[in-house]
């Protein structure tokens, strides 16, 4: 069994592949990232990220108005359509896909080999051998994001009797976690005022908040791919992927069926964040238009990683002592 989750510590985490997606002209985060990787012992892929001067307006999916949108909400969306309909492509069973930004802990692939064991309790795989050491029943693996409430908290589902909230309530807690940074350091969309320090929670996804890195199984690609581009768009790519999620808990909670049924688990807090790099400020988002004043940042930070390997990339190239955030 321990053979089993020990793929999560294999080249490319105990998914098929590892798929970046950026800019390539950003060659600072494609280096920055491919170091992070190899230090960590993982590989990737990339795929193009997308400017949206190049997608003609035919292209623009239904539900999207191209002369009311800003900043680059569809090449956002259609870079990680790319990576999500190159798994459809390729039949990859599983891919990770993260942002060219990422940063994770220097203890990730500990963190990966608890979570696999959430997810399988989550999903009730525990006891057979699946193809993914993460289990086989779900869609979408959220692994970095901004931050989540627990479905069960939401405005629609609050209300709902208890028995009719149970399976959307289930967790899998991890207890004693030294990597989960003080809760002061992380989002405060869950209440961790109930929850000893060091707890990181596997759990139903339905409502998180940015698309930092998230796994897709093919059976999520497939759906994810028509949900977001063929029968169309209405949000950004994060938001639109959130709902897809949210859709599927609505049904859960009510004993139907709900939009595309998207099975979704995530992990609370998260364990991959995007990396603030020191140099101007401007140069942090290829989204969004920020620091125009010229300011300029002398110190890179990661919030929510407790020991980032973004920083302490120096400690180990030199053999130093690795440090801690917080």
């Amino acid at each position: 069994m321990e053979l089993d989750f020990g793929r999560v510590a294999n080249k490319t985490l105990g998914f098929e592949k590892v798929i970046a997606i950026g800019l390539p002209e950003r060659s600072d985060k494609r280096d920055a990232l491919e170091l992070m990787a190899s230090l960590t012992g993982f590989d990737i892929e990339w795929v193009d990220g997308v400017k949206p001067s190049s997608i003609p307006n035919k292209a623009v999916p239904y539900g999207i108005d191209p002369a009311a949108i800003r900043d680059n909400f569809l090449g956002s969306w259609r870079g990680h359509m790319n990576a999500i309909r190159q798994v459809v492509e390729q039949e990859i069973g599983s891919a990770l896909i993260i942002e060219d930004d990422m940063d994770w802990d220097i203890h990730l692939k500990s963190q990966l080999h608890d979570i696999a064991h959430g997810a399988r309790h989550i999903l009730r795989e525990a006891s057979t051998l699946p193809h993914s050491p993460y289990g086989d029943g779900w869609d979408v693996l959220w692994l970095g994001h901004c931050g989540e409430p627990f479905p069960e908290t939401l405005q629609e589902n609050a209300g709902l009797p208890l028995d009719d909230r149970a399976e959307m309530s289930a967790k899998y807690i991890i207890h004693d976690d030294e990597t989960v940074p003080p809760y002061s350091q992380v989002s405060k969309l869950v209440d961790w005022s109930q929850y000893p320090p060091r707890t990181r929670i596997v759990h139903t996804s339905a409502a998180p908040i940015c698309t930092f890195a998230y796994a897709v199984s093919q059976s999520g690609a497939r759906k994810i791919l028509y949900g977001l581009s063929v029968d169309g768009l209405h949000m950004a790519f994060d938001n639109s992927l959130a709902q897809l999620c949210r859709d599927a808990v609505y049904g859960l909670g009510r004993n139907q069926s709900s939009g595309l049924d998207v099975k979704c688990l995530s992990v609370n807090p998260t364990i991959m964040f995007h990396h603030k790099a020191k140099g101007p400020v401007s140069a942090g988002s290829d989204i969004q238009n920020v620091g125009g004043d010229g300011s300029v940042r002398d110190q890179g930070v990661t919030e929510s990683i407790r020991w980032s390997m973004r920083l302490n990339l120096r400690n180990i190239l030199t053999g130093k002592e690795l440090e801690s955030q917080f």
